[in-house]
């Protein structure tokens, strides 16, 4: 296990438990007390948790992992959901996306592919994906005001508006901490929740991509009501139960 895979792990236990000895740690995650004396201290140092004597506690109780840590979890899923969206977007195309492990991979493999060498333009208010693409010379990368949020890369508040209010997209893929057919697509932040909302409304169409895990779940912000989204792009996991609940509220479900 990697150092980043241990960590991830470290910081979703303490999400589960709020609290974490060296010990149970060590034996979770089968390596010495050593070591995770030594996670604990680096993810202290980085505010990502506090130490206390003889292990650790949650930061806060509205917990969100960010982004780097976020890479490895269902990376299979991430990348074949991607790819399915992929094929949604016409060459020439206006993107609006926003920030999240899944979106990145989105904005990878648009950027890589050969029907869409022609050209498109992404508007998105994530500063990683802006900074992967600007080197793409077919990509136009236009980027939203706003100030950035370090957990997730996102530039989120009022700033945001300026060029979200003065622009058409052909479609927003929006990439979201949990969708629900009562209460829609929700974020775990609501600075980011309002600045995506601002974002699927310029769009005529909105697809969510969001591996299985993130459906029948919900989070602290709503983003949008179930009726706003089109389609939904996850993996093969997603029971038929949830499919045929989010069918008969007007999704069409894509499962890669």
């Amino acid at each position: 296990m990697s150092r980043y895979d241990r960590w991830n792990s470290i910081l979703e236990l303490l999400a589960q438990e709020g609290r974490l000895s060296v010990e149970d740690a060590a034996e979770a995650l089968d390596v010495s007390t050593a070591t995770i004396r030594r996670d604990f201290d680096q993810l202290a140092q980085q505010q990502m948790l506090m130490r206390t004597r003889g292990g650790a506690v949650a930061q806060s109780v509205s917990y969100d992992l960010p982004l780097r840590y976020k890479t490895a979890r269902h990376a299979d899923e991430k990348h074949r959901i991607a790819a399915a969206a992929a094929e949604l977007v016409s060459p020439g195309a206006v993107i609006g996306m926003n920030g999240g492990t899944t979106t990145s991979e989105l904005a990878r493999s648009l950027a890589t592919r050969s029907t869409l060498e022609a050209g498109f333009t992404i508007v998105t208010n994530a500063l990683n994906i802006a900074s992967e693409l600007t080197v793409r010379q077919h990509v136009k990368i236009v980027v939203t005001g706003g100030v950035a949020r370090p957990q997730s890369y996102e530039l989120i508040g009022p700033l945001a508006g300026g060029v979200l209010e003065q622009v058409t997209l052909d479609v927003a893929f929006l990439g979201v901490d949990a969708i629900d057919v009562e209460l829609g697509a929700s974020a775990h932040h609501e600075g980011e929740a309002s600045v995506n909302n601002l974002l699927i409304s310029r769009a005529a169409q909105v697809v969510v991509v969001a591996d299985s895990s993130k459906v029948g779940r919900r989070a602290f912000a709503r983003i949008c009501p179930i009726d706003r989204i089109d389609t939904l792009v996850t993996d093969e996991r997603l029971p038929d139960e949830h499919v045929g609940r989010l069918s008969e509220a007007g999704v069409k479900v894509i499962r890669a």
